[in-house]
C-alpha cells in the first residue's frame, strides 16, 4: 500500500505543481509505514537516525503535507497520521480510540462548507473520541 499511495501523492503534487521533495516524501512514507499517529520528533529520530537532523526539517515537511492534505495532524494527540483519502474533497473525520491510540479516517464526501461573512474552508478534519470496538467489547472489560 505505500508504494500506491506514495505514487499518488507524487502525481498529486505534481498536478498542482507542488515538489515533494526527498524529505517531504520520507515523512509520508514513515507515517504510511507506522498505520497510527506518530509525534513530529518520533519522526524526527526515524527520518535520519545518528545524524544531525534538526526539528524545523519535520515541522516544515509536515506542514507542507498536511496543508497538501497527505496529512492530517490528530490535534489531542499532538501527531500525525497519513491520509488514506488524498486529493479527496470533502471533510476528513478521525475516530480516536481514548484506550488504544488506534485512529480510523473517514471521509464526508462532498464540497466543504462555507464559513460564516464568506469564509471559505479549504480543508477540515474533524476528530470524535471515545473507545474502538475492540476496546468496547465485554471481552476487553474482562
Amino acid at each position: 500500500m505505500s508504494n500506491k499511495a506514495l505514487d499518488a501523492a507524487e502525481r498529486l503534487c505534481r498536478s498542482r505543481g507542488l515538489a515533494l521533495t526527498p524529505v517531504r516524501k520520507r515523512v509520508l512514507e514513515l507515517l504510511l509505514e507506522a498505520n497510527a499517529p506518530v509525534k513530529a520528533y518520533d519522526l524526527l529520530a526515524a527520518l535520519r537516525p545518528g545524524a544531525n537532523a534538526q526539528p524545523p526539517t519535520i515541522y516544515r515537511a509536515l506542514d507542507f503535507l498536511t496543508r497538501a492534505g497527505l496529512v492530517h495532524r490528530v490535534e489531542a494527540l499532538n501527531a500525525y497520521t497519513a491520509c488514506l483519502h488524498a486529493g479527496g474533497r470533502g471533510a476528513a473525520e478521525l475516530y480516536v480510540c481514548e484506550t488504544c491510540g488506534l485512529v480510523e479516517e473517514r471521509h464526508r464526501k462532498g464540497v466543504l462548507p462555507e464559513g460564516p461573512g464568506g469564509f471559505q474552508v479549504s480543508r477540515s478534519v474533524i476528530e470524535h473520541y471515545g473507545r474502538c470496538a475492540a476496546c468496547a467489547s465485554p471481552a476487553a472489560k474482562a
